[in-house]
């Protein structure tokens, strides 16, 4: 399902949520788990929602930042249990819920978004 070609570029959304948690003061290893956990859903949206160009939200508010990424393919992703240690991919969603407080993902009339929450350190 992984369109052809190069994966698009997310430089833009990796700047937006630099400059927002800068802004706000997170510690560089948050945002740095933040930064892994985005690119995984942006590639994962493009590979396998076929999306040329997913749409990134990212928003910080009351010490929670959300980051949701949206593509036009409704079938929403499963995390696998990881019990495959040959396999050359699905360790996506476990990746992203290991370095995220919270993740899901909901359906939208046109395909689906998948997100995460990061809670500022106290």
């Amino acid at each position: 399902m992984s369109p052809l070609g190069l994966p698009p570029d997310w430089s833009a959304a990796r700047e937006e949520l630099r400059e927002l948690t800068a802004r706000a003061g997170w510690d560089a290893d948050l945002v740095a788990d933040a930064e892994v956990a985005l690119l995984e859903l942006f590639v994962n949206a493009w590979r396998h929602g076929g999306s040329a160009a997913p749409l990134v939200v990212i928003a910080l508010l009351d010490h929670v930042l959300r980051v949701s990424v949206s593509d036009g393919n409704p079938i929403v992703p499963i995390q696998r249990d990881g019990s495959d240690l040959l396999a050359v991919s699905g360790r996506g969603l476990r990746l992203v819920r290991s370095l995220t407080d919270r993740f899901g993902a909901e359906s939208r009339k046109s395909g689906k978004s998948v997100w995460f929450e990061l809670d500022a350190a106290a």
